[in-house]
C-alpha cells in the first residue's frame, strides 16, 4: 500500500479563508468570506479575490498577453500572515489604479 509523503495540515477552505481575513484586519484591510462548492473565497477589493482550497491560497496578479491568460500568485495556507502582507500589498496597487466611485464616497463616507 502507498503512504502519502509530507502533506500540509488539514483545514477547511473556510477556516484558511478566515484565517487570512484576520491577517488582512491586521493590515487593515476589510474582507468578506464566502464559501461553497469546496473553495472559499476572500473578498477584497475591486479585482482582488483569494481563493482557498484549504491548503493554500492564490490571487490574480496580472495577465499574460503573449498566452492570453490571467496570472496568479500563490502563497500556502499553513501563513496567512506573510500571505496577508503579499494580498495587502496587490490591495494597495489596485486601490491606487481603481479608487471608489463618488457613488460610493457619497453614500458610504466612513470607507
Amino acid at each position: 500500500m502507498a503512504t502519502r509523503g509530507p502533506q500540509l495540515a488539514d483545514v477547511s477552505p473556510t477556516v484558511a479563508a478566515d484565517h487570512l481575513r484576520q491577517a488582512l484586519a491586521r493590515e487593515g484591510i476589510a474582507a468578506d468570506v464566502h464559501d461553497g462548492y469546496g473553495l472559499a473565497l476572500v473578498s477584497v477589493w475591486v479585482g482582488l479575490v483569494v481563493w482557498s482550497d484549504g491548503l493554500r491560497y492564490w490571487w490574480r496578479v496580472g495577465w499574460n498577453g503573449e498566452h492570453a491568460r490571467p496570472v496568479y500568485a500563490w502563497h500556502p495556507s499553513t501563513d496567512p500572515a506573510r500571505a496577508g502582507r503579499r494580498v495587502a500589498l496587490r490591495y494597495a496597487d489596485l486601490r491606487a489604479s481603481h479608487p471608489l466611485s463618488e457613488a460610493i464616497t457619497g453614500a458610504y463616507p466612513w470607507v
